[in-house]
């Protein structure tokens, strides 16, 4: 999944003395690429996902894990990997980063069990947490001039919103011609060729001054607490809250997430988090936003393909081509914003978002078994996505407005982060509430022998589960809606049009259908 262009923190920002020495151009075209990987594999994933289950026996609850595997490790890795491209080198971390990931999408590919798949989509989001901030900082200290670098960026962001768009098309005739499997396959020629291209392209710098120690302890309590919180949720399937199981868990999850504040607060000499940015109303408030709107957009994409798929009976194809008016609004509603913000002002503008989103999140919930697309997903999803795409990029402006123009990329990489956890937590709860709802209504037709002439009742089961997830989602993202209120109104500060380039560069993060 396409990251943060700012997601790189401290010494980031430097730029080498020597200029590389490939060309600008065939640089440009190997880091979008390989951004195109990333964001095409998560798009790709989506409509995948019914085959999945299917032929690994995945539960209702425990297919969400294809989804949250890689969108924890990213999320709880993202900030470490970009300080590792400044440490350790650009070309090279983006040459391990394309290696691990290209690698672990072979694993997943050839994976016979559901435990081999969700360790190597870990791996995934391990890779794509070190590659995607190593593309854009090639970017940085490769364009120079504002104006090339914006230029550069507008390139990046087409071809991450490309990914998001391809990934639905390509996962629906790759699932129903060959296999899921060769979701994962496809990276694998991209990657090497890549790889290739990039060791003769690409010329190895760094930043510049003093090396910062990284916060290994920090990123690795914060990941942990995360897991163990996602585990525990989709655990109350089988076992209650009130479990020894559940509260054990739930206990070690809150030990690590205090022992990684007490990290970032006392131990690290150079945190991966400073908390002293959460002093700032607007971090604060974008990234609960941000949280929000995470939950809201991977829930709707989740629920929508297994919907289409298991109780509309859409082959891929059909249900990846469903997908592209919900792309198309996400992009005429980042455009739209863009223009809007300056005259009605962003937190008005995320609002307005934020409100259709939730609008539209709620019209999916009066799905029934009986629709068709035209009369069930397609308006509610096309509105929650063109909601989606108006607030992406207030709050991302809205996030490092007030913020010291030093810190602005630490700010966008929070947001990011905060985008992935939402999505994590959020998909573990929604889909253990539906899968509890459909359970109440028909047991587990997953497991069970559907009798002949009962399989309305399990559509109907299924659905109303999906629905209740929708129904949740509308709320949780109009709750991020009104956390907009906290954050006030940006100040205007110099280098507002590198600072409004840096912002609009995060918009087809949202891109994943």
């Amino acid at each position: 999944m396409p990251e943060s262009p700012t997601a790189d923190t401290g010494p980031a920002a430097t730029v080498p003395a020597v200029l590389p020495r490939s060309s600008d151009t065939a640089v440009l075209v190997v880091v979008c690429l390989a951004q195109f990987m990333v964001v095409l594999d998560i798009s790709i994933v989506n409509v995948a996902l019914p085959a999945i289950q299917q032929d690994l026996h995945f539960s209702a609850v425990g297919l969400q894990w294809v989804v949250t595997a890689y969108s924890l490790t990213f999320g709880g890795l993202l900030l470490l990997g970009g300080r590792l491209a400044d440490l350790f080198g650009r070309r090279r971390i983006f040459l391990f980063g394309l290696a691990l990931f290209t690698a672990s999408s072979l694993l997943g590919g050839f994976a016979t069990n559901q435990a081999t798949l969700i360790a190597a989509r870990c791996l995934q989001g391990v890779g794509a947490a070190v590659l995607s901030p190593a593309t854009l900082t090639i970017l940085t200290v490769t364009f120079r001039e504002q104006r090339s670098r914006a230029k550069a960026f507008g390139v990046w962001s087409a071809v991450a919103a490309g990914g998001g768009a391809a990934g639905a098309l390509f996962g629906g005739f790759l699932t129903q011609y060959l296999s899921w499997r060769w979701i994962l396959f496809v990276n694998v020629p991209i990657g090497i060729a890549l790889f290739v291209a990039a060791r003769v392209r690409l010329q190895e710098t760094r930043a510049e001054g003093p090396r910062q120690r990284l916060d290994i302890a920090g990123a690795a309590t914060v990941t942990g607490a995360l897991f163990l919180l996602v585990y525990a949720i989709s655990h109350t399937d089988s076992v209650p809250w009130t479990g020894t199981s559940t509260l054990v868990v739930l206990a070690a999850s809150a030990a690590l997430l205090v022992g990684f504040v007490i990290i970032e607060a006392k131990v690290a000499s150079h945190p991966l988090v400073p908390l002293r940015l959460f002093h700032i109303r607007s971090v604060t408030g974008a990234n609960l936003v941000m949280f929000c709107f995470g939950v809201g957009m991977f829930a709707m994409w989740f629920f929508l393909s297994l919907y289409l798929q298991q109780v509309l009976g859409y082959s891929p194809v059909v249900t990846g081509l469903t997908f592209l008016p919900q792309t198309l609004a996400i992009a005429v509603g980042a455009t739209l914003s863009g223009r809007l913000a300056p005259r009605l002002g962003p937190r008005n503008v995320l609002m307005i978002g934020a409100g259709l989103a939730a609008a539209g999140l709620y019209w999916l919930s009066f799905i029934q078994a009986g629709d068709s697309y035209w009369t069930g997903a397609c308006g509610g999803g096309i509105l929650a996505t063109f909601g989606m795409g108006l607030a992406f990029t207030p709050i991302a402006l809205l996030a490092t407005g007030g913020v010291p123009t030093e810190e602005a990329g630490l700010a966008s990489g929070l947001v990011n982060c905060s985008r992935q956890i939402g999505a994590s937590v959020g998909l573990a709860a929604l889909t253990t509430l539906a899968a509890s709802r459909t359970a109440a209504l028909f047991g587990h037709p997953a497991t069970q022998v559907t009798p002949v002439g009962a399989r309305h009742a399990v559509d109907v089961a299924l659905t109303e589960g999906f629905a209740r997830a929708f129904l949740i989602a509308s709320v949780v993202v109009l709750a991020g809606g009104l956390f907009g209120l906290l954050i006030p109104p940006p100040r205007p500060a110099t280098g507002g049009d590198d600072r409004l380039v840096a912002a609009q560069s995060d918009t087809p993060v949202v891109v994943e259908s």
